[in-house]
C-alpha cells in the first residue's frame, strides 16, 4: 500500500461522506413532480441540500427548509432559512412557525414533499404548551450534557413540541404528504430521524418524565405542566398519519459498505464492527482498542492491513468544561488505551463535519499522538477527564475541520492495523 495509513483513513472519511451526499442519492427516489399545489417542507442539516436536489430534477418548488447556520443552499424556489443547532433558537421558532403557516388549510389533491435529516429536532422549534423558547434552550442543552443517548433525547423533545411525533405531517392533512428521510440514527427507524416530525410514536408524556428523572435533569414549572397532560403527539396508526409515505433514502449501512469496498480495493482486510452502536464514548473505545490489540497480537508480517470500521451515534456524559464532542473525546480516549502501539492508526468523525458543538468534524490518532501530546506541553489524561478534547487535538495538529459536509448519517470510525 504506497498511502500512509493516516491518508487511507481520511479517503475512507471523505468516502464515507461523499455517498451520503442527498445530490448522489436522493433523485432515484424522487417520483415525477405531481400535478397541482406542490408544496417542500423540511428540516435537519442535509436540508437544504436535500432541497437543492430536489430542485436539480423537478425545477423550482414552492416552500421552506430549516438547516443549520452555514449549512444554506442556493435554491431556485425552496426558501432556506439557518438556524441554530444543537441547541434551538428564535430564528428556528420563526421559521417553524412559517412552516406550519405553509401547510394550514391544505386540501386532499394537494402534495407535500417533506425533507428530514438529523439536526431536526433542534432545528424545527415550536414548544407546547406554554413554554418558552428560554426553557426548551435549557431542557435541551440539560439532555445534551446528560449522556443519555440519542433516542431518550428524542422522546423527550416529542412531548414538549407541536410539530415532532407526527405533528408535522398532521398540520399537512388531508394532503398526500411523501417524507424522505437521511438517517442519522442506530437503526435507522424514522420515528427518531429528527424526533420523527411525520411518524406517529408510542410514547406517552409519562415515559418523557422517566427519563428526565433518569437522568437527573431538573426542569421548569412550564414542562412539568405539559408532561402532566396529553402531548400531541400522534399515536402510529392516527387517521392524520394515513397519508404519509415516509422513505429512508440514505443511510449509515451504506456510507459504511462504500467505506469497506474502497479498503478493500486499497488492499485491506475489513470488519464491521456495526453501524449502530450507541453508548459512553470514553467506553466504546475502549472496547475497540481491546479489540483492536488483540487483532493486532494474532497478526504476522505477512497479514494484510485490518481496518475495523463502525457507525453509530456515541454520546458524552459532560463533568468538565472542556470543548469537545463524542469523536474527539472517543479518539482520545482510544489513544490513551493504545499507548503509542506501533502500527495502529485510527479516525473518528462526524459525517456532518460537526462533532458536539465544534465546527470540528472529529480528530485522527496514531503511534505518535501521546508524544506529540507531550511535545505540545498538553496531557491527554486531562484533557479527557475536562471533555476538552477538541483543544486537546488542535493543539497537536491532528483535528478533521471539513467545513458544512451538507450531508449527515452520524458517526464514522475506523481504527487501522498494519
Amino acid at each position: 500500500m504506497s498511502e500512509q495509513p493516516a491518508d487511507v483513513l481520511r479517503h475512507l472519511f471523505q468516502r464515507a461522506v461523499e455517498v451520503a451526499d442527498p445530490m448522489k442519492s436522493l433523485a432515484g427516489f424522487l417520483p415525477e413532480k405531481p400535478e397541482g399545489r406542490v408544496t417542500v417542507v423540511g428540516a435537519g442539516k442535509a436540508s437544504a441540500r436535500m432541497a437543492e436536489a430536489v430542485e436539480a430534477v423537478w425545477g423550482p418548488c414552492d416552500g421552506l427548509v430549516i438547516t443549520r447556520y452555514g449549512y444554506g443552499r442556493p435554491c431556485q424556489g425552496i426558501e432556506i432559512v439557518e438556524a441554530a443547532h444543537p441547541v434551538p433558537d428564535e430564528a428556528g421558532q420563526i421559521a417553524t412557525r412559517r412552516m406550519l403557516e405553509l401547510l394550514d388549510g391544505l386540501q386532499e389533491e394537494d402534495f407535500v414533499l417533506a425533507l428530514i435529516s438529523g439536526g431536526a429536532s433542534a432545528l424545527l422549534t415550536a414548544p407546547a404548551g406554554d413554554i418558552t423558547l428560554a426553557e426548551k434552550q435549557d431542557v435541551n442543552q440539560k439532555l445534551l450534557s446528560s449522556g443519555a443517548p440519542i433516542g431518550q433525547m428524542n422522546l423527550v423533545r416529542k412531548h414538549l413540541s407541536r410539530v415532532k411525533g407526527g405533528q408535522l405531517a398532521a398540520a399537512a392533512y388531508p394532503a398526500k404528504m411523501l417524507a424522505l428521510l437521511l438517517s442519522d440514527v442506530p437503526g435507522d427507524d424514522p420515528a427518531e430521524i429528527g424526533s420523527g416530525p411525520t411518524v406517529g410514536d408510542s410514547s406517552s408524556a409519562e415515559d418523557a418524565k422517566a427519563i428526565l428523572e433518569r437522568w437527573g435533569i431538573d426542569v421548569s414549572g412550564s414542562v412539568e405542566e405539559v408532561l402532566k397532560g396529553d402531548s400531541g403527539v400522534l399515536a402510529l396508526q392516527d387517521v392524520a398519519l394515513s397519508k404519509v409515505t415516509n422513505t429512508i433514502f440514505a443511510a449509515p449501512s451504506q456510507s459504511l459498505e462504500a467505506a469497506r469496498e474502497m479498503a478493500v480495493a486499497a488492499g485491506c482486510d475489513v470488519e464491521i464492527l456495526g453501524d449502530a452502536l450507541e453508548g459512553e464514548a470514553r467506553d466504546v473505545a475502549r472496547e475497540q482498542a481491546a479489540l483492536a490489540l488483540d487483532r493486532k497480537r494474532a497478526r504476522s508480517a505477512s497479514d494484510r492491513p485490518l481496518l475495523l470500521l463502525s457507525g453509530g451515534e456515541l454520546t458524552v456524559t459532560r463533568t468538565g468544561n472542556g470543548v469537545g464532542g463524542p469523536n474527539a473525546e472517543y479518539a482520545l480516549a482510544l489513544a490513551l488505551a493504545f499507548q503509542g502501539t506501533e502500527g495502529i492508526h485510527a479516525i473518528a468523525c462526524d459525517t456532518d463535519g460537526v462533532d458536539g458543538a465544534a465546527e470540528v468534524a472529529g480528530a485522527i490518532v496514531g503511534p505518535q499522538t501521546l508524544a506529540k501530546a507531550d511535545a505540545a506541553g498538553v496531557s491527554a489524561a486531562e484533557a479527557l477527564a475536562n471533555n476538552d478534547a477538541h483543544n486537546f487535538f488542535e493543539k497537536i495538529g491532528d483535528q478533521v475541520v471539513t467545513g458544512p459536509t451538507l450531508t449527515n448519517v452520524n458517526d464514522f470510525r475506523a481504527i487501522w492495523i498494519g
